[in-house]
Parts: structure tokens; C-alpha cells; sequence
């Protein structure tokens, strides 16, 4: 019988756990077509949260000529303050830590007539603090959870093997009993 020590259990929960904060909170993509002005929202849970992305003008090597004026992208925080501009470009990379949480507004202008049809994609990342990672007594019920488990699975188990063997016997029984009769 095979035991683990408790420790290694919470250890191992408490990196995945750890792993799974580290990680990005969403990961957004999406295609529009921008006629004059396209505007798209994307909340931002906590202050300094890095948020980063691009944009592409699908079309830009097909239709667009030398004097074309391009797309601005402007970004404004909850607050209405612009926390990133580009201006006239046909696709642009950008990355900002969000001055605070809430719902921050992407709007896409287009200068000319002509639709644009724009990939954009958006990231909001957030690595946590050292005291907003979860602590070893935290993982307690987790702990006592997976061990109701780990014995409802051997019950299981333990009545699988007697199923078995008892399945077995009557199979040699019923093989003892037809030799014997056919003597």
C-alpha cells in the first residue's frame, strides 16, 4: 500500500494553484469592420494590470495605396483619459499597465470612406502579490476532499477484486460441473 505524505499533496496544489494565478486572465481576438468609428470594451479587474494586444488592417495590401491615411487606435481608461494612441498606421502593437480597474474603451477610427476590416487582439494579464497567493491552510478542505476520495476509490476498488474473483470461482464451478457431467 503506497502512502504520501500530506505535504507533498498541498505542495503540489499549492503550485498549480500559483501556476493557474500567473497565468492570463483572458486572452480576447476578434475581426470588425471599421466604418468611421468602431469602439470595443474590455474590463480590466485590478490597477497595474498589464494590458497589451494589436491590430492589423486585413486589407491593407490590397487596397491601400501610398496615400492612405491609416487607422488610428486610441485607448481610454474608465476615467476618460487616453492611456495609449496610434495614429495612421495599418497595424500596431501596444502594452500599457492599466492605471486602474474598470471597463477600458479600444475605439478604432478610420479617416476615409472606404470600410476597414481590422484583427484585433487583447490581452489582460495579472500577476498576483505574494499575500493574494493562496496559503497552505487554504488547501485544508481541499485536502480532506481528496482523501473521502482517494478512500471512496479504494472502496471501489476493494469491491471491483472481489467481484472478480468471485466471478472466477463460479466460472471454474460451472466449467468442474459441465466436465463433469459430460463424463
Amino acid at each position: 500500500m503506497e502512502r504520501r505524505k500530506a505535504s507533498n499533496g498541498s505542495a503540489a496544489a499549492f503550485i498549480w494553484v500559483g501556476l493557474l494565478l500567473v497565468l492570463p486572465l483572458r486572452l480576447s481576438g476578434l475581426a470588425l469592420t471599421v466604418h468611421e468609428v468602431e469602439c470595443v470594451y474590455e474590463f480590466v479587474h485590478f490597477e497595474g494590470d498589464l494590458v497589451s494586444g494589436n491590430f492589423v488592417a486585413v486589407d491593407h495590401n490590397i487596397f491601400w495605396g501610398s496615400d492612405h491615411p491609416g487607422i488610428d487606435l486610441i485607448v481610454s481608461s474608465p476615467r476618460g483619459d487616453t492611456v495609449h494612441t496610434s495614429k495612421g498606421k495599418s497595424g500596431d502593437k501596444f502594452e500599457f499597465k492599466a492605471p486602474s480597474g474598470g471597463m477600458y474603451k479600444f475605439c478604432f477610427h478610420n479617416p476615409t470612406k472606404i470600410p476597414e476590416s481590422i484583427s484585433f487582439n487583447i490581452h489582460v494579464g495579472h500577476i498576483p502579490s505574494e499575500q493574494h497567493l493562496a496559503k497552505n491552510e487554504h488547501f485544508d478542505p481541499v485536502n480532506v476532499k481528496i482523501a473521502e476520495l482517494r478512500e471512496s476509490l479504494e472502496s471501489v476498488t476493494l469491491e471491483q477484486r472481489y467481484l472478480k474473483a468471485r466471478d472466477a470461482r463460479h466460472r471454474l464451478s460451472k466449467q468442474y460441473s459441465f466436465k463433469k457431467r459430460k463424463i
